[in-house]
């Protein structure tokens, strides 16, 4: 009998070892569904020429927005990291060699001087890491340096047309019932306050400002100043000051490259007794939030939507589609707005 109860103790011991308990992998989860899976993860390298440009903030905080959204509805997981360039071409070029140092999948790069493309798509194509350029073009030189080759189609650049936004400022201030010719005389006496002249940007803005009034107004124009504002609000301040002070009444429009310096712009109108939309106009680009509400108050003539919204989504959209290995296209350009006193309101 003993030995009967000792066999049927051992044979419920082996059973027992046989049957192992679920691990974690083999219990279905509740209700049935699969096990989530652990999202895969990208690495974006982004660097800003500058934080404290008030567009590019808007931009930046735009990028880190929509990446944040993808990863929350997706089953990727984005991991941002966005640097201050601080305006300095070596400090930005450092950013971009620990980007691809630390393998990076993506960089999404604005430059502090756009004659730094070269240089920058050349140390992408070594490392074999796709770049998206925004809001600063390179030159077409630099967008053609790999044709034909395999780091084609790895590069792009994203932005809106420059030559459409210094067009858009000539038409504002030729659709006035005076076309800006404020004292009558036939000829538009003007200022020019200029972003960066290395800039693609403000090359066309300046150019084509103007090259559009005069076809638009029939009018002939004076250039009474033509000054380096760096898009900064104070230097956009100093420079009007100064031309109204030297040529007084003979300014009759103050063009700005952008809505930055057109604010240093507006404030230097009002300090020296000038008012706009009476005896001087101001344009700028942009649609800046400032700029938008100096529209609905009579401070600024027109402004320029610069979509950032339109373009950081642009460019992510790009970043996601190099990081699944799809070929980009050379180029994708979102549409500028002209923006006045009219429909100022819908873009508060």
């Amino acid at each position: 009998m003993k030995k009967l109860i000792a066999l049927l103790i051992a044979a419920m011991v082996l059973v027992g070892c046989s049957s192992k308990p679920a691990t974690p992998s083999e219990t279905p989860a509740e209700g049935g569904d699969a096990p989530a899976t652990a999202q895969e993860e990208v690495n974006v390298g982004v660097s800003i020429y500058k934080f404290d440009d008030n567009f590019m903030t808007l931009y930046r905080n735009e990028i880190q927005s929509y990446f944040d959204e993808l990863s929350a509805s997706g089953d990727v997981k984005y991991n941002v990291t966005i640097q201050d360039g601080k305006n300095d071409q070596a400090e930005q070029t450092n950013q971009i060699d620990n980007f691809i140092a630390q393998d990076y999948d993506v960089l999404i790069i604005n430059l502090v001087q756009s004659t730094s493309a070269q240089t920058v798509i050349d140390k992408c194509k070594e490392a074999n890491k796709p770049c998206i350029f925004i809001n600063r073009e390179p030159s077409e030189d630099d967008m053609k340096l790999y044709d034909g080759t395999d780091y084609q189609g790895m590069y792009t650049y994203v932005g809106a047309d420059a030559r459409q936004s210094g067009r858009f400022q000539g038409e504002i201030i030729a659709d006035l019932e005076n076309k800006g010719d404020v004292n009558g005389d036939g000829t538009l006496g003007y200022v020019m306050v200029v972003g960066d002249p290395e800039n693609v940007d403000a090359k066309y803005r300046t150019q084509f400002s103007i090259e559009q009034y005069e076809e638009s107004s029939g009018l002939k124009v004076e250039k009474l100043d033509e000054q380096r504002g760096d898009w900064d609000q104070a230097k956009g301040q100093e420079i009007v000051a100064n031309a109204l002070t030297k040529y007084g009444d003979k300014v009759e429009v103050v063009f700005c490259n952008n809505d930055g310096m057109a604010l240093g712009a507006a404030q230097a109108i009002e300090a020296a007794g000038r008012k706009v939309g009476e005896d001087i106009y101001l344009v700028g680009v942009d649609a800046l939030p400032e700029a938008i509400e100096l529209l609905t108050t009579g401070g600024m003539t027109g402004t320029v939507l610069n979509d950032h919204i339109g373009q950081s989504h642009t460019a992510v959209d790009a970043a996601v589609k190099a990081t699944k290995g799809e070929k980009l296209d050379p180029y994708y350009w979102v549409d500028y707005v002209k923006v006045t006193p009219e429909n100022a309101a819908d873009y508060k």
